[in-house]
This record gives C-alpha cells, structure tokens and sequence, in this order.
C-alpha cells in the first residue's frame, strides 16, 4: 500500500475488512463478503455497545439512515443512487460500500458526455479478433459487465454526465440482469449471453448540480432507488470529519506541523459564514462557484498545510489559511473576489475587532491575496 498513490478502500482498510470478516456471524446477502450489520460497522465505526476487541475507525461522516438506506437497498435487486452537490461524499461513500460488500471497489465507469454503451457494455481485443476471430476471448468485459460476472457492485460515476443513450443501456442491465452478446451468435451454444450473478448491483452517483445536462429517463429513476446526500451542516459532525482528514493528511505526507485548534475553528465558521450568505443571496452572480462543500473545505486546509510544510513554516498560521481560502475559493473573476471582499469587510473585519485571536491575521492574509489576484 505504501508504493500506491492512493489505495482503494479495500486494500487500505484490509486488515480492519478481514478482521470484521472473521468475527462476522451475522447472514450475508448473496455473495456478500461483510453482514449488513458489519457493513455499516466498518462505515460509521464502531461505539463501546458493540462489545468489540478493538476499535473500527469511523469512515464516512453523515446521517446514520443514508448508510442504511444504501445498505438495504444493495441488498434488494434495485440499483442505488446517491444524488447531492459536489463534496459531499457520494463516491466516498460508493467506494466504502463497494469494498465492505465485495472487497473491490475499482469496478468503475466514468460519465462523461464521451462515455459510449462499449464502456459499461463490452469493446473488442482488435488484434485478437483479426487473428482469431470474436469470441468471448477477445472480448473486453467493462467493468459494469465484471461487476454482473463476478456478482460484485459496479460503480457508475456521474451518471447525468452520459448521454441518454448510455443511460437506456443501463436500464436494460438493470431490469433484466444480463448483457447480450449478439456477435457471438444466437443459437443457443454461442455462449451470447452474460448473466449477472446474485451480489451484483450497481451504485451510481449524480451531481444535484448538474440538472439540465442529462437528465435521467423516468424508466432510469424507476430502476434506482435515491439517497440524497445533503451538504455538511452540522458543526460538531463537520469539524469531526476535518479533523479525520488533516491527521490523515499529516500520516501520508509524514508531516510534523502544528493545526491549532483555533484555525479549525476559524476554517469552520468562514465557511459557515460563506454558506449563509449564499443562501441569502438574491442571483447566481451574488454566490461563489464554489458549493462550499465539506470537501472544499478540506482541501483548503490540505493546501494551506502543504505550504507551510513545504516552505519552512513550524505551524500553521491564519495569514496562510486565509490566502489558501481565497485562492481554492476565488475561480470567476471579478466575480468570486468580489464576493470573498465583501465578507472580509463586512463579517472578518468587525469579528477581528470584537474577538482578537486570529481573526485579524486571518483578515490581512485574505485582504493580501485578493489584491494579488485582482
């Protein structure tokens, strides 16, 4: 795992995952290698009621009933769709559940307006098909068709992103669990026909964004069962979920620096303060292009971090905070630095001024990088 850029969750969590499934007593779904029970350990974590040797770190920060729901619903024979603004874990989540269910969450298809029906049906080993004709040999399985075969969980991420076309061949897989293979024949010795063992189930992400671009067919919606994943807003859960991620951010670039739990705190409330403006904004052009999401804030945290680090910096500091919110933030100009001007004069400045701390290092690190991106 060490020499791997970013291991999936089924090799990171691997030792955890053949733990579970050695003390797992709980019945399995069709091929399922966890219980829904300790699926949901393994997601959530585990609490002192469970009575377990050790304990199982919490992976995924939400409301309980969304793992739920997407657990029960794999377990039926109804896709699941996880649908909400980008960075709220959707593919997170579809990767936990996929490496907990079939310990292989890498079965996946990427929707894109290129993205054809060869890409989660089949496509052909050219060389070997001239050589030796077609036959199930030469055929290259998508990973949806892999998923069916091995009766694992298929990934198909951002399925609004893929043209109608695309998302009608979906719903045949979906309806009738088999994939036909005409060019291999059709009498009944060709073997034309893939079929989908029990476990296989697919697992989509949409972004709620992204209405309008694709939208999906009411047969499609009818195939799926929905979880919308909001955006973060609950502090104490928000904070847990950045504070999981800077320690994991700190392991893997072995990083010795300091993150004061006050510059957390002033990360939290800005976004905080950005969401709230959005909300009350009359147009489009009053919001930032950023969704604000959890996930950007964690990468504003992870930028700011990675620059002290890298240039000599022995902690944290509110100065390098603010220019990293601003630069990760500010994607339309004037736009977007107009927008982050405002609420530095209009909420940072007065804050800095009733409540000290690091508030007025955070406002001249914000007011210096707007200023050098203006």
């Amino acid at each position: 795992m060490s020499d791997l850029l970013r291991a999936p969750a089924e090799i990171k969590y691997a030792e955890e995952l053949d733990w579970l499934e050695s003390i797992d007593d709980g019945p399995k779904p069709f091929s399922w290698r966890l219980s829904p029970k300790m699926v949901r350990l393994f997601i959530l974590g585990s609490e002192r009621a469970d009575g377990l040797d050790r304990e199982v770190t919490q992976k995924w920060f939400g409301d309980r009933s969304f793992v739920e729901r997407s657990i029960v619903t794999l377990a039926s024979d109804r896709g699941l769709l996880l649908i909400g603004d980008p960075g709220t874990g959707k593919s997170w989540l579809a990767e936990l559940l996929s490496a907990a269910i079939s310990r292989n969450s890498t079965l996946v298809v990427q929707g894109t307006a290129g993205t054809t029906e060869d890409h989660i049906k089949y496509s052909w080993n050219v060389s070997m098909v001239i050589a030796k004709g077609q036959s199930r040999e030469s055929m290259i399985p998508s990973p949806i068709m892999t998923a069916m075969e091995t009766g694992a969980i298929g990934r198909f991420e951002e399925l609004t992103r893929s043209t109608s076309d695309v998302q009608d061949a979906l719903i045949s897989i979906l309806s009738e669990k088999y994939i036909s293979v005409p060019e291999l024949g059709s009498d009944a010795d060709s073997d034309n026909i893939v079929f989908a063992k029990p476990g296989f189930s697919v697992i989509a992400t949409a972004n709620s964004r992204d209405r309008g671009v694709n939208d999906l067919s009411s047969a499609l919606k009818r195939r799926f069962n929905f979880v919308r994943i909001p955006v973060m807003t609950n502090k104490k859960s928000e904070t847990e979920i950045v504070r999981f991620r800077t320690e994991e951010l700190l392991r893997r670039h072995r990083i010795e620096l300091d993150v004061p739990p006050t510059l957390l705190d002033v990360l939290l409330r800005s976004f905080a303060d950005l969401r709230a403006s959005a909300a009350a904004a009359g147009s489009e052009d009053e919001k930032l292009e950023s969704a604000l999401s959890t996930a950007e804030q964690i990468g504003v945290l992870e930028d700011a971090i990675l620059h002290s680090n890298f240039f000599g910096q022995s902690a944290l500091n509110a100065r390098t905070l603010a220019s990293s919110l601003v630069g990760s933030l500010a994607r339309r100009a004037p736009e977007d630095l107009a927008i982050l001007n405002k609420y530095l004069h209009g909420v940072v400045e007065p804050r800095s001024v009733e409540e000290g701390g690091s508030w007025p290092e955070f406002l001249e690190g914000g007011r210096d990088a707007i200023a050098t991106l203006s």
